[in-house]
């Protein structure tokens, strides 16, 4: 079987898997795996310039500027323009956001405890390796470029 097959379609096909049951338990919620992950990160930082929250959250600008646009209209965070730099804004989580966020914790835990179920810890650990590994080599790679 060819690498690419092997963990390229694999790992593709396990994501979209992996966002499609996320998205349809937040369903009810109004917000897509792509907005929690903007909002926990957010919840695990106080303001933040939107550059880091970039980085940290793996979302090009354009695409974390929709969703900041979208969770702001919902009041789950707020921009506050940069005291150091009036061309950027510093993205922090709202009230209303936080008690979001507070609330689908745990709901998003168990439904990875359902994910992970019957799996090994030692399994689970070696997965986890393996994908650190394979994070690793791809930023040498990109940083090559």
């Amino acid at each position: 079987m060819s690498m690419d097959k092997f963990i390229g379609s694999a790992s593709v096909r396990l994501s979209k898997k992996m966002t499609r049951i996320i998205n349809h338990y937040l369903k009810p919620y109004h917000i897509t795996t792509e907005q929690w992950a903007v909002l926990r990160t957010l919840h695990e930082s106080s303001q933040i310039p939107q550059k880091e929250l970039s980085i940290k959250t793996d979302k090009d600008q354009a695409t974390l500027t929709k969703i900041l646009d979208l969770i702001e209209k919902r009041e789950l965070v707020r921009r506050i323009p940069n005291p150091t730099d009036r061309r950027s804004f510093l993205i922090e989580i709202t009230e209303k956001g936080t008690a979001l966020v507070e609330e689908l914790t745990h709901f998003i835990e168990e439904i990875f405890t359902k994910i992970v179920n019957g799996i090994e810890q030692e399994k689970l650990a070696i997965f986890q390796e393996v994908l650190h590994s394979l994070e690793t080599n791809i930023e040498h790679l990109l940083e090559e470029e």
